[in-house]
């Protein structure tokens, strides 16, 4: 685990959690997997309408994942093919009522925020990618209209740095780095 520094004091789930390129060949338990989906399914939704989903694979699923690492973009490749799972996650755009759904997004990641938390918990790393080709992703998962890619998550047990060929070993190794508070959180106004 990379040490993170906090000007306060937060949860160690939260201050724990990074995202690793390198994972340890250990394979995630479907009951340790279903722990963390289960995780996803408790987080805040707008008209609790739930409107995040999932696909995910196990390296072992040779096909689907395959399907998943196809999909990626060649600078996330070399590396998210040695996770034990990789996670599709999506987002419902549109109430059954047709009316679009404008937190869809915000309540997918709630629902990440949580999966990630729980997963942290039980000594397994995410790693969430927006460095996929979304129109690929569509097509070879035949998603119906109104389901939209969101990222792919790489999730597993976190392996040795060494085993990563540049750049990759490089970024593991750089310290971690946050914005302080105060350039995020602005009482009453922004900053001009």
């Amino acid at each position: 685990m990379k040490d993170a520094t906090t000007v306060y004091p937060v949860q160690e789930n939260i201050r724990k959690r990074w995202s690793p390129r390198s994972f340890a060949n250990k394979p995630v338990d479907q009951e340790i997997l279903n722990q963390v989906f289960e995780a996803a399914s408790w987080a805040a939704s707008a008209m609790n309408e739930q409107p995040w989903r999932y696909i995910y694979a196990h390296r072992s699923d040779e096909e689907t994942f395959q399907k998943l690492v196809d999909c990626l973009l060649p600078g996330n490749q070399p590396w998210a093919k040695n996770a034990p799972v990789l996670i599709l996650s999506l987002a419902k755009t549109h109430y059954d009522n047709g009316t679009p759904n404008g937190a869809a997004l915000h309540d997918v990641g709630m629902a990440n925020a949580n999966l990630i938390t729980e997963a942290t918990a039980l000594d397994l790393y995410g790693h969430f990618m927006g460095g996929f080709d979304r129109a690929k992703t569509t097509e070879v998962f035949q998603l119906p209209e109104g389901l939209q890619p969101v990222v792919i998550i790489a999730l597993g047990y976190m392996g040795e740095a060494e085993l990563l060929e540049e750049p990759f070993l490089s970024r593991e190794k750089a310290p971690r780095a946050r914005k302080h508070h105060a350039d995020i959180a602005f009482n009453q106004h922004l900053p001009a």
